[in-house]
């Protein structure tokens, strides 16, 4: 028998999640059931920005509206796309299972094909481009919201996640060096887990103007477990979907009074020449990469493995790497 609109009972999106996992827990490996918290983390952002609060709400045009949402993320690669969908699918089907959503929802979501070559992402934003815009911060914003999240992404070349999981307390200004710590049952993860937690240095120029923000700019607000973020609003800890739209919006060349394309049309937000928070940590890494500092150095800084590290994000060109190999080369 087929579930109709009003057979539902009412379940919220973060409890619908959270039951949601339980349930793959009991006949799932821990990376698998780890694979759907993070793909969930996506969905609950969006419900909470849309204002949904009962799945029961749920129509095929809104598993379009998330899907058009997720992929106006530049960090979403085809295939990490693909793999969030088919994820989203399994929820929808448990959903359908417990009365939560129509039983036959999940079969309007539409699973993208994906070729080889849309398999990862190549934009980037680079190192003559990042100098310019925190030339340009530091001038006309400095300790604003938007030079900290620049500087900071920039320096350190940290995930999106691991900057909105910072707090505070993590950031020790005397020893210039910011903890990054996992804290899922606080709903901050970094996304490997436990591994990913460490140390990062900072320089005295970055660790004075996150010190400058905080006592100028930062809302002295304080969560629901007694945390306080470093990057706020004056609503709490600065939601992803916030930090990358401020990241679109400063990177974007009108921002800083170049010509863009796109600036009549009204759709800053989608300018071709904006970069989302990953394409600065793919420049981070690679201008450390081109400035000779060792791979195993950049591997364990940002926490990516040597495989990943060659694949996604390095993106010198030949030239650049044969010259410095021959600079070492010249020394024997």
């Amino acid at each position: 028998m087929t579930t109709d609109q009003d057979d539902l009972e009412p379940l919220d999106p973060k409890t619908g999640t959270k039951l949601f996992l339980e349930h793959k827990a009991t006949d799932c490996t821990d990376s698998t059931v780890q694979n759907h918290r993070y793909r969930m983390k996506h969905f609950l952002e969006w419900c909470d920005e849309e204002d949904i609060d009962n799945l029961n709400d749920l129509s095929g045009r809104d598993i379009q509206r998330y899907r058009l949402w997720l992929a106006d993320d530049d960090d979403i690669n085809a295939l990490t796309m693909k793999n969030m969908m088919s994820g989203f699918r399994v929820f929808l089907k448990w959903a359908g299972s417990v009365e939560a959503v129509p039983e036959s929802l999940y079969s309007k979501l539409m699973i993208p094909r994906v070729r080889r070559s849309q398999q990862s992402s190549e934009k980037i934003l680079e190192a003559e481009r990042a100098e310019k815009l925190l030339a340009y911060l530091s001038r006309y914003e400095y300790a604003s919201m938007h030079y900290v999240l620049l500087a900071f992404l920039w320096e350190t070349g940290m995930r999106m996640g691991a900057a909105y999981s910072v707090d505070l307390t993590d950031v020790n200004f005397d020893e210039k060096r910011v903890e990054l710590v996992h804290r899922p049952e606080q709903g901050t993860t970094l996304k490997n887990g436990k591994s990913g937690e460490r140390f990062v240095a900072m320089s005295a120029e970055v660790t004075e103007l996150l010190k400058d923000h905080v006592d100028t700019f930062r809302y002295d607000i304080t969560d629901e477990y007694g945390r306080e973020p470093l990057l706020t609003t004056e609503h709490g800890r600065m939601c992803r979907g916030t930090l990358r739209r401020k990241i679109n919006k400063i990177t974007a060349p009108c921002y800083i009074d170049e010509p863009c394309p796109d600036c009549n049309r009204g759709i800053e937000r989608k300018c071709a020449e904006a970069v989302s928070p990953h394409a600065i940590r793919r420049g981070s890494i690679t201008h450390f990469l081109t400035e000779d500092v060792p791979i195993d150095v950049v591997s364990d800084r940002m926490n990516v493995s040597r495989k990943v590290l060659d694949k996604h994000y390095d993106k010198r060109s030949a030239e650049v790497k044969l010259e410095q190999r021959r600079g070492y080369l010249d020394e024997i």
